[in-house]
């Protein structure tokens, strides 16, 4: 499989440099497994607007590449930290949510977000006995509640 990760950082590195971004490509081993990280001067365009270019490009890679891949198994990009980054500042504003809506009482619905992202928040508050999440919406208008379970009777 590694060979396929070479070949979509080698398919990323003529992207960047066709549409003249300053960008570099590096496979490196995470804990959580493989990551195309990009480097570069340009790296703050695919962190802005919450990283939609980052997702983008990923998502593009995916699609080009995943006929390649097993099963399940996904190529993940990421830029100078920034998914690590983000995770942290969605786990904060989870339990920011999870606190206002144990302390009002009243659902909290954050703006639109992806799918990704909906899953961090997802996964930050599924321990906690006294709330719920659900996805709502379409598209990519759709939104993450947290609100109170009902008590049991």
């Amino acid at each position: 499989m590694e060979e396929v990760w070479q070949q979509a950082a080698e398919f990323l590195e003529r992207v960047f440099d066709m549409t003249g971004l300053d960008l570099r490509v590096e496979l490196k081993q995470r804990s959580t497994g493989p990551v195309l990280d990009i480097e570069g001067p340009d790296s703050e365009l695919l962190q802005s607007q919450t990283g939609e270019l980052l997702e983008a490009l990923q998502h593009l890679l995916n699609q080009v590449f995943g006929r390649q891949m097993q099963p399940g198994e996904r190529l993940v990009c990421d830029v100078e930290g920034f998914r690590a980054t983000r995770e942290a500042e969605l786990q904060a504003m989870a339990n920011l949510a999870a606190k206002r809506v144990r302390d009002s009482g009243v659902s909290f619905t954050f703006q639109p977000m992806n799918a990704n992202e909906r899953r961090i928040i997802h996964l930050t508050l599924a321990g906690q006995e006294d709330l719920y999440t659900e996805s709502i919406g379409e598209g990519s208008e759709r939104k993450l509640k947290v609100g109170l379970k009902s008590p049991a009777r």
